[in-house]
């Protein structure tokens, strides 16, 4: 599906449908849990099927990138429309072999919230790193991921 396509079924379509639809996560069939309080806090699941699995049977680590990407970036356009949201840094810290399904657990706290404000306020642009993971369904947290975003005015 292309992006003038996806603009068009915005008004009819919820986000969290349109987000699954997003052509590299409908191939990896990945899934939102939750898509709650504008975005602040997100939950997708990552499937362990043959299009993640690496040979070792186990996620493969640039599906759990390419999911991880975007979801700062996403959750920042809730808070800040109209700005430019790029993907500074991006650091993935594999822990535990991904033997099952992961959840991608995201949360935007309100004091990094706050934080972005200020900076935009101050400086017209803003930069942060957040932290969030992959979880197994035991609880175990196999993929600790640093993202860090730019917030810029429209060029």
């Amino acid at each position: 599906m292309d992006a003038a396509t996806l603009v068009r079924l915005r008004r009819f379509i919820p986000d969290e449908r349109l987000l699954e639809w997003y052509g590299p996560f409908r191939h990896m069939r990945v899934r939102v849990l939750e898509a709650a309080d504008g975005w602040r806090r997100l939950r997708l699941l990552l499937p362990l099927n043959r299009r993640t699995r690496n040979l070792q049977g186990t996620i493969f680590g640039g599906a759990q990138a390419a999911l991880a990407d975007p979801v700062p970036a996403l959750a920042c356009a809730r808070l800040f429309p109209g700005l430019r949201i790029l993907t500074r840094r991006l650091a993935l810290d594999f822990q535990a072999p991904g033997t099952g399904d992961l959840e991608l657990r995201f949360t935007l706290v309100k004091a990094a919230e706050e934080q972005l404000h200020a900076q935009l306020t101050s400086a017209g642009r803003a930069r942060l790193s957040f932290g969030y993971g992959f979880y197994r369904r035991d609880g175990v947290c196999c993929t600790r991921v640093t993202n860090t975003v730019d917030l810029r005015p429209p060029a």
